[in-house]
C-alpha cells in the first residue's frame, strides 16, 4: 500500500537520517531538515556498542559501516594508573560522526529523500507528521561540558582507553584513516583560562591526566576537529508527552556507557512501521505517538536508571578509588554491568 500522508524529521543525526532511510524504503514519502550541513564533527565516542545486526537491518544502513573498525578490548585509566582491562560481550563498532553522518545523508538522498540543509524548523505541539530528532535537550544551568578531537601518532594502550580524572572521564578510540578520537566529559571550572584552541589539554591537566595531555600536544591533530558542546543534561526516563522524539532528543545517556549512538539507531528502528501505518492511514497520530513513546519507555528504562545510579561513580575521586580496587581485585562484575547498560 502506498503511503499518501508524509513525515517530517527534524535533525539530521544518526536517529533522524536512519529513520528517513528506513522510511523511504518503505515509500514514505520523507523529509530531513537539518541546521548545519555534512560532513562535520561532533562531540561523541564514536564506538558504538550494544547495536544489533537485526537493527541495522531493519533501517536499511548497512553500507553506512562498511570498513568501519572492530574494537573488543577496553583499558582503564586511574589519572596515570592502569586498573584493569574489560573484554565487551560483543565487538563495538568504531567510525567517526565526520564519516557516519555525511554516509547516512547520501544513502537516504539516494533513497528518494528529500534532505534540507542549514535551515531551522520549529514545529507546533503535536504537530501530526513531524518527527524531533534534535539531539540533546537544552539546558542552561548544566554542570557539563564535552570536549573531542581526532588526533593520529597517538601513544595508546589498546583499541579502546577509559581515562578517570577529577570530575572528569575520557575516552580513546582509534576510528578511520588512523585517527584516534579523544572524547571527555569533564565538569565545567568557570575559572579555568584557556585559549579556545587548548581547551581539550586544560582540561585534562587540571583533572589529573597531565600524561594524556602531554600525548595529545604531541601528536597531529585533524583540522577542525576540535569541538566543544554544553548545556545538556542527561536523563532518568524517556520524554516524548508532546510527539514523537528520538534519540537524544528522547533520552540521553552518560557517555561512558558508550550506547548513545547505538540508542539512536535502536528508537529509529523502533519508530518504522508505527510511522509508516500513520503514513499509510492505518492508525492515527496520537495512538502512535502513544505507542511509540511506551516502546521506547520499556526498551530503554532499565538502561538509563542504572546509568544514573552509575554515573558518579566515574567521576568522584573516593569513589573512583574504590572503583580502581574492585576492579583490580577482579570483583567487578563487569559482563552484567555492561547487559544492564545496554
Amino acid at each position: 500500500m502506498t503511503a499518501s500522508k508524509s513525515v517530517t524529521i527534524i535533525g539530521g543525526g544518526l536517529a533522524g537520517l536512519s529513520l528517513g532511510i528506513a522510511l523511504r524504503k518503505a515509500d514514505v514519502p520523507t523529509e530531513v531538515v537539518e541546521a548545519g550541513d555534512y560532513p562535520r564533527h561532533r562531540v561523541c565516542g564514536e564506538f558504538i556498542t550494544g547495536l544489533k545486526d537485526e537493527t541495522i537491518e531493519k533501517l536499511g544502513i548497512q553500507a553506512a559501516f562498511i570498513g568501519c573498525g572492530s574494537h573488543r578490548e577496553v583499558t582503564w585509566h586511574l589519572r596515570e594508573h592502569v586498573i584493569g582491562h574489560q573484554v565487551l560481550p560483543s565487538p563495538a563498532r568504531a567510525i567517526s560522526r565526520f564519516a557516519l553522518d555525511a554516509r547516512l545523508a547520501e544513502i537516504f538522498v539516494a533513497g528518494g529523500g528529500k534532505l534540507t540543509l542549514r535551515t531551522r524548523f520549529k514545529p507546533t505541539r503535536f504537530e501530526p507528521g513531524v518527527v524531533r530528532t534534535t539531539g540533546r535537550k537544552p539546558n542552561g544551568a548544566s554542570p557539563w561540558i564535552g570536549l573531542k578531537l581526532h588526533a593520529r601518532n597517538l601513544a595508546t594502550a589498546g583499541e579502546l582507553e577509559f581515562f578517570l580524572g577529577d570530575g572528569a572521564y575520557v575516552g580513546q578510540s582509534s576510528v578511520e584513516d588512523g585517527w584516534i578520537n579523544v572524547c571527555g566529559l569533564f565538569r565545567k571550572r568557570p575559572g579555568l583560562q584557556f585559549d579556545r584552541e587548548e581547551a581539550l589539554p586544560a582540561y585534562l591537566r587540571i583533572s589529573g591526566l597531565n600524561t594524556l595531555a602531554d600525548r595529545i600536544t604531541a601528536a597531529e591533530i585533524r583540522t577542525r576537529s576540535k569541538s566543544a558542546v554544553s548545556g545538556f543534561t542527561f536523563d532518568r526516563h524517556v520524554t516524548g508527552e508532546d510527539g514523537v522524539r528520538l534519540g537524544d532528543a528522547c533520552a540521553t545517556i552518560p557517555p561512558f556507557t558508550g550506547n548513545g549512538m547505538a540508542m539512536a539507531f535502536i528508537s529509529a528502528a523502533l519508530a518504522v512501521d508505527p510511522l509508516v501505518a500513520w503514513a499509510r492511514g492505518e492508525r492515527l497520530w496520537e495512538d502512535i505517538t502513544r505507542s511509540i513513546h511506551e516502546a521506547l519507555r520499556h526498551e530503554f528504562r532499565l538502561r538509563l536508571a542504572c546509568a544514573s545510579f552509575l554515573h558518579p561513580f566515574l567521576l568522584n575521586c573516593s569513589l573512583q578509588r574504590g572503583l580502581g580496587c574492585t576492579m583490580d581485585a577482579g570483583l567487578l562484575p563487569t559482563t552484567t554491568l555492561y547487559r544492564l547498560l545496554h
